[in-house]
């Protein structure tokens, strides 16, 4: 299921949920690559930015710009992504989403699987560790991204 590059790109999505972290948001983060090519990364800015769509799979997928297609990348990223990032991934057809945590929040692996999306949840142990204790640290936080 996973190949010699994922690891890579698994820790890189790791890396921008640390930056958001650190920078006084939600530690989700992504990275998009073909292959072993890195296009590009990004984390969730809803808190520094105040935009309430710049979610960390969206923050990298604008910061990849135009792309002629994605058939051939792969999403790589720390959570579980919520429905509008999920219907991005599937308005993209991007074929392949590479998950960290899919433990404290998941749901939308069903609705990829059932657009053609493979679906690898790799249970990322920093990942989850990190995401428990943003969660646990910043309830109210956590609530309002997830619109609890």
């Amino acid at each position: 299921m996973l190949n010699e590059w994922d690891h890579q790109f698994i820790e890189k999505a790791f890396e921008e949920a640390k930056n958001s972290f650190n920078t006084g948001g939600l530690p989700i983060g992504a990275a998009l690559a073909n292959s072993n090519k890195l296009i590009s990364t990004g984390h969730n800015q809803r808190v520094q930015a105040g935009d309430p769509i710049a979610h960390g799979e969206m923050d990298c997928l604008r910061k990849a710009g135009r792309q002629k297609t994605y058939r051939d990348m792969t999403l790589y990223t720390s959570l579980s992504p919520c429905m509008m990032c999920a219907g991005t991934i599937v308005q993209f057809k991007i074929p392949r989403v590479v998950i960290n945590d899919t433990q404290n929040f998941g749901g939308n692996e069903k609705f990829l699987r059932e657009h053609g999306v493979e679906i690898v949840d790799v249970a990322h142990p920093a990942s989850i560790e990190l995401m428990a204790r943003f969660i646990s640290e910043n309830p109210s936080l956590w609530n309002e991204d997830i619109m609890e």
